[in-house]
């Protein structure tokens, strides 16, 4: 029965759906490169864009599982100490799924809203012009360091740090296929799951779409929330204000320094700590 499923093959089942979704871009991308060549669209600037965004991969290879492990380690002690235990099946794995979903959401708001948090990590995945699947691997190192820390409370609650992770991983996983335009709208899907038209607002410029959409699996959080908008006018990508570059570390650390010549035009480690802590765009 699938409710008696042992921990283990719960963990395992877990992995390989996040490793199946995350391989995605296998077919996607192709497809993609393929299109592109027939509309004559795969530009020497489309190109540069790609392999800025496919530039952290290398440093995701050699850095990630060391990160990640590290934050086991911190999970392992927090589940150690806390006076909550959720045993784990079918059911409470789904119920970690949700809550971790849930938790995604707020961290994703987070950093949007939290000016440090966007010049540190989530501004890169924002910064192409270009939405493709090679957008979803423009992703910063220090995402991982940061973000992990955001799912302490499912560990808190008692569910297995193991199948905290994976869920997290899933949640993950699971936004590969939603960076393309190569999928249009999926009518009901699209009011109850994150999708392709749903990413590429959250990736929009335009007023209208600005702060919207940070569901990871799930957008019912955004429609709980207040911040769910659905897919009109065709969108623009990017950053408010462009990097216009295509220059790998200018990708990764334009707006941290904006933000410290921000921060040291006014004041030093004080104002600092003040537009740390601000949205994007506040200055004193």
């Amino acid at each position: 029965m699938a409710d008696n499923l042992a921990p283990t093959s719960l963990f395992i089942l877990l992995d390989q759906a996040a490793f199946y979704m995350e391989a995605v871009i296998f077919v996607l991308l192709p497809v993609e490169l393929a299109l592109f060549l027939w509309r004559r669209e795969l530009k020497w600037a489309r190109v540069k864009e790609m392999l800025a965004s496919a530039s952290p991969i290398i440093p995701q290879i050699l850095g990630a599982g060391f990160i990640l492990g590290l934050h086991y380690q911190l999970y392992l002690w927090l589940d150690g100490v806390t006076p909550f235990f959720v045993e784990t099946n079918i059911w409470t794995a789904a119920l970690c799924l949700l809550f971790v979903d849930f938790l995604y959401y707020w961290e994703h708001r987070a950093g949007h809203h939290i000016r440090g948090l966007w010049a540190l990590y989530h501004s890169v995945h924002h910064s192409s012009p270009q939405f493709d699947q090679t957008t979803g691997l423009r992703v910063s190192l220090i995402d991982t360091v940061i973000t992990p820390l955001f799912y302490l409370p499912a560990v808190a609650f008692g569910f297995d740090p193991l199948l905290v992770l994976l869920c997290f991983g899933f949640v993950i996983a699971y936004q590969t296929w939603i960076h393309t335009e190569m999928v249009g709208g999926l009518g009901w899907f699209d009011s109850i799951f994150n999708s392709p038209a749903n990413h590429r607002v959250h990736h929009a410029v335009q007023r209208q779409y600005l702060d919207r959409n940070y569901g990871g699996v799930l957008v019912i959080w955004d429609r709980l929330f207040g911040t769910y908008q659905a897919e009109g006018e065709r969108p623009v990508y990017g950053l408010t204000t462009p990097i216009n570059s295509a220059n790998p570390w200018n990708v990764h650390f334009h707006e941290i320094r904006t933000l410290l010549e921000d921060a040291f035009e006014r004041g030093g480690l004080i104002s600092l700590w003040r537009h740390f802590w601000h949205r994007p765009g506040w200055r004193e």
